[in-house]
């Protein structure tokens, strides 16, 4: 699989999702400095988690105008796949690749720690269709800005086309501080309208081996894999 991750002032996950692709596909990914506009065609772009330039004006604005934008949108015409995480999420929306807000988590506070998320029926998309309906996945979050927020006719429009990706869940019946944002309808990450693009803010990268606590991350990128490649 051909894949690049975008670098950032201020990306500080990219080392993670670039060994992550590698122990996975067995290819190193290519390294997309923010100014650079030329590129091979990719199967898959990822933009990483991190403080893109130092969240100045907003999380992920000043990174939304960078010159490799218009080469992620050009990438994204051709129906290639993006996948946006965390701060990366941040970015997709503050270029209007996908919709919506990500505001102050709702205590105000960051937040690290470890989120159970549930998969959403879907419409068809490299990222979830090798994944059931329902299942389980243990991934950890770390941000400020996570709280994704939008119109009840923006959220009514999500789930009626299937665009809602994940969303946080309870692990036990009593857990009422699932949720580690205040996320409208408990949302975790949504789709573009063609599917092929993902954004989220758990980080996967960080859940790829038992030394880091779990491998549902793993799971999750491998399967993503396999859809993308195929």
């Amino acid at each position: 699989m051909r894949s690049g991750v975008t670098i950032f002032p201020g990306s500080n996950c990219d080392r993670d999702i670039i060994v992550a692709l590698k122990n996975i596909t067995g290819k190193a990914p290519i390294k997309m400095w923010h100014k650079d506009t030329e590129f091979p065609n990719l199967d898959l772009i990822v933009i990483p988690g991190g403080f893109s330039f130092g969240d100045y004006l907003r999380c992920g604005a000043l990174a939304a105008r960078s010159p490799v934008i218009k080469n992620i949108k050009n990438h994204i015409s051709r129906g290639g796949a993006v996948l946006g995480i965390c701060n990366g999420f941040q970015i997709l929306i503050e270029a209007g690749i996908l919709p919506g807000s990500l505001i102050r988590n709702k205590k105000l506070l960051f937040t690290c720690r470890d989120t159970m998320l549930e998969i959403q029926n879907t419409i068809k998309s490299p990222f979830l269709s090798g994944l059931k309906k329902e299942h389980h996945l243990n991934i950890p979050v770390a941000h400020n800005e996570g709280n994704f927020f939008a119109s009840e006719t923006l959220l009514n429009e999500l789930k009626n086309d299937g665009r809602i990706a994940f969303k946080y869940i309870k692990e036990v019946n009593n857990n009422t501080d699932y949720n580690p944002n205040g996320s409208s309808n408990d949302i975790a990450g949504i789709l573009s309208k063609n599917g092929r693009v993902l954004g989220m803010m758990p980080h996967p990268e960080r859940a790829i081996n038992n030394l880091y606590g779990g491998t549902d991350g793993l799971k999750f990128l491998t399967k993503s894999f396999e859809q993308i490649i195929g």
